[in-house]
């Protein structure tokens, strides 16, 4: 039985401090007060002043209630049973089912050592021409989703969840609405998927701290599960809301803020968790989707910024669309030369007559004089837009590939394309005859 330490001598916000010895840090602790007891976990170290979060929140907590330490960092039940199962941030059942009792996991370790990861080279299909085509996802990448506010980026991932190949999806929710919550919860259930879901779910309403914890316990069950030779797809939303939640505690803990008020080490604190995603040699692998808001549509902002350093590309939610511009996958050339003979030729060939389309635009818009060539950009680009740009498209990499080709017939002779002869040969004759 550890000791109890009540010398609590400070609380503010979400975070207490006490004087005690023998404490690590992430260490979980129970703060017992009179409205019952509360899970903490030690966040800074002086001398013999601790200083934890708690998680429900310091309302009704006073100087006189009592601390105990666990001697052990957060800990997750885990098992095959896990799969299926809807948890909180702080890793409770929130399914009204009962808690697991299996054998738990550490949450918040290291990453994996770079000596027993594999380079990425396998296609992680989704169903979705702009990024099976265009922007290829490749297995054990870690890649964000940058999204204006409004955009429909809960509806895209969860679209990506039900579509991906993937032994296993963790579904990470931070400070999401209950309204986007009960839309993952219906969409897995209603298609199927739920079986091989875990949700690990923070709502708004819910205790800031707790926000904190999501992508850390998301990602070490994800771990556990590649460990057994799965393929896992892990699903954040949204990394803006879990640094905001950074913000908080460091505000509360006076650090000295850096830009816009972020803790100086938000850089470190996002790298931790993206760093997660891995190929495991002889093993299976994670790979790391996350939603990342951007207030006012602002790519500077510390958030997408520091992002951007860490990740693989993005893919750039606007209008309701993936736009080719905006979006990058840095290691798609690791997979689209395998794929078709005609991928990458397709990948280059539409986007820089899509590019020629949006000049047109902006000429018409203008009043300058239309050409022949601008109507045949015009009537490639609108086709373009709906046909393939459309999120609502789900269709194989293989249909999309031939559906850019029939587009193509459609508005310009095979010269005016730039592809190679020797593909417009050998996928041209096919699509016009069809």
């Amino acid at each position: 039985m550890r000791k109890f330490f009540d010398h609590i001598s400070r609380v503010s916000g979400a975070v207490i401090t006490v004087h005690a010895t023998g404490v690590g840090f992430d260490d979980l602790a129970v703060l017992e007060t009179k409205r019952g007891a509360s899970l903490a976990q030690v966040i800074r170290l002086e001398g013999d002043e601790v200083t934890l979060q708690v998680f429900s929140g310091t309302q009704g907590v006073s100087t006189v209630d009592r601390v105990r330490f666990l001697g052990h960092p957060m800990e997750v039940p885990f098992s095959d049973n896990l799969l299926g199962r809807i948890l909180d941030g702080a890793g409770r059942p929130r399914d009204g089912r009962v808690a697991l009792q299996d054998a738990p996991i550490p949450v918040g370790g290291p990453s994996v050592n770079p000596w027993v990861r594999r380079l990425p080279d396998k296609m992680v299909r989704t169903g979705i021409p702009m990024i099976d085509v265009f922007n290829t996802l490749v297995e054990s990448q870690k890649i964000p989703i940058f999204a204006p506010a409004g955009e429909p980026y809960n509806a895209l991932l969860g679209r990506i969840g039900l579509q991906a190949e993937a032994d296993v999806i963790i579904l990470g929710g931070i400070g999401l609405r209950h309204d986007d919550y009960l839309m993952f919860r219906n969409l897995f259930a209603s298609r199927g998927v739920k079986s091989r879901t875990v949700m690990v779910v923070h709502t708004a309403s819910e205790p800031t701290v707790e926000a904190l914890l999501v992508p850390d316990l998301s990602l070490a069950i994800a771990e556990a599960y590649a460990r057994k030779n799965k393929r896992v797809l892990v699903l954040l939303t949204d990394m803006t809301a879990f640094s905001d939640a950074l913000k908080e505690v460091a505000i509360t803990m006076e650090q000295i803020p850096s830009n816009r008020g972020y803790p100086g080490d938000l850089y470190s604190q996002l790298a931790k968790r993206y760093e997660k995603a891995v190929d495991l040699e002889d093993a299976g692998s994670i790979t790391v989707l996350a939603v990342t808001t951007m207030p006012g549509d602002d790519v500077t902002h510390p958030v997408p910024d520091n992002t951007g350093y860490i990740t693989e590309g993005q893919f750039y939610l606007r209008g309701g669309r993936i736009e080719p511009f905006g979006s990058l996958s840095r290691l798609k050339q690791r997979v689209n030369g395998a794929t078709r003979d005609d991928h990458r030729a397709i990948m280059d060939g539409c986007i820089q007559l899509y590019s020629g389309y949006l000049e047109t635009m902006e000429k018409r818009s203008m009043g300058f004089e239309m050409s022949a060539w601008d109507g045949k950009l015009l009537k490639y680009g609108k086709l373009f837009e709906s046909r393939i740009m459309d999120l609502k498209v789900d269709i194989s990499l293989e249909k999309a590939l031939d559906l850019c080709w029939e587009i193509l017939a459609g508005c310009f002779e095979p010269r005016e394309t730039g592809i190679k002869r020797e593909l417009i040969a050998a996928h041209w004759p096919k699509v016009r005859g069809a």
